[in-house]
């Protein structure tokens, strides 16, 4: 214990040889699983080293051991770009798609010889990146979108798996990539407590490692049962990789980095598969949640052969294990209204947990599916989480109809405004025809011209717009541009910090060009790829508006469908007005060129082809992002595609695609390229 007596140089002494032992401690605890003293013991020495530190607190560092809890909430999380992208895999569902993986490692390295791999379990977590210098933590970062993150060292330090200062010698900078997590036992006691104090519980452990980890104050972070693997090295200077990637592995075990046990070195596919069997097998008696296997082929010259796709090596895959399927009642199904008035029926279920998720309600995407699946409000239904992602009713079991199941009928009128619904002829969808006299399209049309790839209007998010179309103080998107500081700070959960920070970005967003306004307007389907198509043709919006209806057929790509409504809307005297006084806000855009050419994207040279049915977009939204980026989307599959996206109950395609080793992306990988910058 801290004894008055003591010299500060003997303090510091001791200081250092109890840090010297804690961390001993630890590494044999959190790391080994092998401890050597007592829980009691352990204590004793935290208790005199904090003793020690407060009676000469010259002597605290922030690498100390007692520096774990305690320090001051941060003001918000800073962005963090990684020096080392952080990509994300692909996905393997059936033993097929592992099987194809390893046939394309085979035929790019040229070998028939069976590929090691490094085999570990995957775990349903965080994926954050912690950089050392020195052998000292000075920062952790989220993988965010893979390119930037978000600073979350406040927090990582309060985890005691974490090493704040890394054994033996480790090299001068060195970061490394791990999954944060809870383990199921420390989750459910972490949730009893909350219930027993009134407060919020968390749904699954993912959800609460995410959540957590994320939050301003390190102090609520540290009663948190936060645990951690490391799984793989980024950035990393004064030290050689070894030959293998498991190797690295056990170097970072002996730096003090807690590596899973379950870390196997199989060959190839059937190891793959035994190992597959084997953690399926594990996977309901481990002490924390894992949704599939990863396989890294094990022999880094190997890896660096293969390279990478746009958003994901070639060389890792993820083989995920069967989605979770619950069955559960139909209680009702309501009709959700979008930007251009399209109807989605959403069935609401009684809740049911469903792989770790609370599942309420599902989309049946349009009537159509309805008809087919043959749903019914009564019914009881399969319901799956597609991926382990994605709520979607898979089928009825009939033997459990009841005799008073509702057959759902389309509304004939708007359930937001009332206006009539029309469904044309060989349409499967189904719209309102208010317009924005609709409240929910209005709604929808803000959100849209707001978003990243319009205007991108930094802070306005959904709950802001709705409280701003609820309280009649937005009816369009020009009056964004005239709300002041005073109006958004009366609002709920703005503030004046908050408002000014609205104004600022709404002010910056004034600035565009004229494909982002274009496509900000929200013309009915014209997307990213048909704004930059009809800037490019007319060069400025005066001549798109008084273009002939035959003119505007005469942009590259555009059929007299798209035509059609592009002159229907600027035919329209209030679609005019919001843009003259969007003009008279100072939303700004150059003209373009008339001789310029829609330029080469990120996708160009690639072909795509779509079999499914997409959650979070129409086939015709997502053919003309894929266009956007300089892609090129494809009706059948060939050993000339790129890719094929895989929705939900996809078909032939495929199969096709799964012969002929074409990769493969669900639909969260799908979105992850799109959005890679």
């Amino acid at each position: 214990m801290g004894d008055a007596s003591m010299t500060v140089a003997s303090a510091a002494e001791r200081v250092r040889e109890l840090r010297k032992q804690i961390d001993h401690h630890n590494y044999r605890y959190y790391v080994l699983d092998d401890p050597e003293i007592s829980d009691a013991e352990y204590d004793r020495l935290m208790r005199e080293l904090k003793e020690l530190e407060e009676q000469y607190p010259e002597l605290v560092t922030p690498d100390s051991p007692t520096q774990r809890v305690g320090a001051a909430p941060v003001s918000e999380l800073e962005e963090v770009v990684h020096s080392v992208p952080m990509l994300s895999l692909d996905n393997a569902f059936t033993d097929e798609d592992l099987i194809a993986f390893d046939r394309r490692v085979r035929e790019r390295l040229e070998t028939d010889q069976e590929i090691e791999y490094a085999a570990e379990p995957k775990l349903d977590g965080l994926a954050v990146s912690f950089r050392y210098e020195h052998g000292k933590l000075v920062l952790a970062a989220t993988r965010g979108d893979g390119v930037r993150g978000e600073n979350v060292t406040h927090n990582v330090r309060t985890i005691k798996a974490v090493p704040l200062e890394l054994r033996g010698s480790p090299p001068e900078l060195l970061e490394v990539r791990g999954e944060v997590f809870m383990p199921i036992a420390g989750f459910k006691a972490m949730n009893e407590r909350a219930l027993a104090r009134g407060e919020k519980t968390f749904v699954n452990p993912r959800n609460a490692a995410a959540g957590s980890l994320r939050q301003l104050d390190p102090r609520q972070a540290a009663q948190r049962p936060f645990d951690v693997f490391f799984y793989a090295v980024g950035e990393v200077r004064g030290w050689s990789l070894p030959p293998r990637h498991s190797d690295a592995l056990e170097q970072l075990r002996e730096w003090g980095l807690k590596i899973s046990p379950l870390i196997r070195v199989v060959r190839g596919a059937a190891g793959c598969l035994e190992y597959y069997r084997d953690m399926a097998a594990k996977r309901p008696s481990l002490p924390y949640e894992i949704d599939g296997v990863v396989y890294k082929v094990n022999s880094y010259v190997q890896q660096r052969e293969l390279g990478f796709v746009a958003r994901a090596p070639r060389w890792a895959i993820a083989h995920k294990f069967p989605a979770h399927e619950e069955n559960t009642i139909v209680r009702g199904v309501e009709f959700q209204v979008g930007r251009t008035g399209a109807l989605t029926p959403v069935a609401r279920l009684e809740p049911v947990f469903v792989g770790g998720v609370t599942v309420s309600n599902a989309t049946l995407h349009n009537m159509d599916e309805i008809r087919r699946k043959d749903i019914r409000i009564g019914d009881t239904v399969v319901v799956r989480r597609a991926g382990d992602v994605i709520p979607e009713v898979v089928k009825v079991i009939l033997e459990r109809r009841p005799p008073d199941a509702q057959i759902v009928e389309l509304p004939a009128k708007c359930p937001v405004c009332g206006s009539d619904v029309e469904r044309e002829e060989g349409e499967a969808i189904a719209r309102c025809t208010g317009g924005l006299f609709c409240a929910a399209q209005r709604k929808e049309s803000l959100r849209h011209f707001a978003s990243r790839r319009a205007l991108d209007i930094e802070g306005l998010g959904t709950k802001l717009i709705d409280q701003l179309v609820d309280l009649e103080l937005v009816r369009s998107p020009a009056d964004l541009y005239a709300l002041t500081v005073e109006q958004l700070a009366g609002l709920e959960r703005m503030g004046e910090k908050s408002a000014a920070k609205l104004v600022e970005a709404l002010e910056r967003s004034k600035d565009t060009t004229l494909p982002r306004f274009l496509y900000a307007l929200g013309i009915r389907d014209v997307g990213e790829a048909t704004a930059a198509a009809l800037a490019a043709h007319f060069g400025s919006l005066e001549a798109l508006q008084d273009a002939t209806e035959e003119q505007i057929r005469e942009t590259p790509d555009v059929g007299p469908v798209v035509a059609a409504h592009i002159r229907h809307f600027f035919d329209q005297a209030h679609n005019r007005e919001v843009i003259a006084a969007l003009r008279a806000h100072g939303v700004r855009w150059p003209d373009v060129p008339r001789k310029s050419a829609l330029t080469e994207g990120r996708l160009s040279g690639k072909t795509f082809v779509l079999t499914g049915t997409l959650d979070s977009m129409s086939r015709e939204e997502a053919s003309e992002r894929i266009a956007a980026l300089g892609g090129k989307v494809s009706g059948s599959v060939s050993k000339k595609t790129s890719y094929v996206v895989v929705g939900a109950e996809p078909g032939s395609k495929l199969k096709k695609a799964q012969e002929l080793g074409v990769e493969i992306l669900d639909e969260k990988a799908f979105l992850a390229l799109l959005e890679q910058r």
